[in-house]
């Protein structure tokens, strides 16, 4: 008897399918992921390139992604479309948030560990040749892959929230 195939995870073909979009409306993906069981969310997270975003954005976004999603159809199913900005503790998801973000703490978690564990935290000190520093003490800093990053969001800190208040970071 032939096993059922779990269904993909549409995530990485729906960020490919609406990138040129956003771009063309003026927006960076950040980060897209879908949430699967009774009720499916589709989150698509998005910003302006000084990492600003509005309501209007979000709504602009939404309109032009729901056209696309309905000509291409990734999701079988019915599922909720939620556009949003990445918020004060925003994921990391590419090389120069990274960088834009040193100065701040993070936590990070890889795929595969390094020196025997796969989550850190700590300030970021930006990228290095495909590698996220990080500094966890006075004594200990990780060159961790980019390359086997599966989730890295910066931490909720006062410094964060005061450099938020001052203006975007850049």
């Amino acid at each position: 008897m032939h096993m059922k195939e779990a269904p993909l995870d549409p995530t990485a073909k729906i960020a490919e399918m609406i990138t040129p979009t956003l771009a063309d409306l003026g927006y960076e993906l950040v980060r897209v992921t879908f949430k699967g069981g009774d009720h499916q969310l589709l989150q698509i997270m998005a910003e302006k390139e000084d990492g600003t975003m509005t309501v209007e954005g979000c709504e602009e976004i939404s309109r032009a992604v729901s056209v696309l999603l309905d000509v291409e159809d990734p999701i079988a199913e019915a599922y909720d479309l939620e556009v949003s900005s990445p918020g004060i503790d925003r994921p990391l998801t590419r090389e120069k948030d990274f960088d834009r973000w040193a100065g701040f703490e993070a936590k990070v978690e890889l795929q595969e560990a390094v020196e025997g564990q796969r989550r850190y935290r700590g300030k970021l000190l930006g990228m290095k040749e495909g590698m996220i520093l990080l500094q966890e003490s006075a004594d200990k800093k990780w060159e961790l892959p980019f390359a086997d990053l599966r989730k890295a969001k910066l931490v909720l800190t006062d410094e964060l929230i005061a450099a938020s208040q001052g203006g975007k970071k850049s």
